[in-house]
């Protein structure tokens, strides 16, 4: 691409809730992000920052909350782990429902779940990032 925009990478997700503490407590608890400041806008939220990420969590009561089966190919939150195992057996501990995804051509195990608002995220023990060539 000629001329791409200037960019340094990502700054952070929003992601809508209905379910505030809920998901305050989702993201904080489970998946280790810590609160940072937020300015004092004119709706309820709260800011989460971790692994180079921060999640803005803007509440709007007039989401709807995903439903039905996981879908693998739906927008998702991908996080990386270096001991997916571990990860799983927290997530059984914690009897949070996930759905484990097994790639036939890499073996790349995926574990998917939803926050309170049924937003998808994934974790996964990735290899490095193929620049060139392909998965055959």
């Amino acid at each position: 691409m000629a001329n791409p925009l200037r960019l340094r990478g990502v700054h952070h997700l929003a992601r809508v809730t209905k379910h505030l503490e809920a998901s305050r407590s989702f993201y904080r608890e489970l998946l280790g992000f810590e609160e940072i400041p937020r300015p004092r806008f004119s709706f309820d939220g709260a800011w989460l920052y971790a692994y180079g990420v921060q999640i803005h969590l803007i509440v709007n009561l007039q989401c709807p909350d995903a439903q039905g089966p996981i879908d693998t190919r739906g927008n998702h939150l991908a996080l990386e782990t270096e001991d997916v195992e571990t990860v799983e057996a927290e997530l059984k501990r914690r009897e949070v429902t996930y759905q484990l995804n097994v790639q036939a051509s890499t073996g790349l195990k995926q574990l998917f779940f939803r926050d309170p608002d049924g937003h998808q995220i994934e974790i996964a023990q990735y290899g490095p990032t193929r620049l060139t060539g392909s998965w055959d």
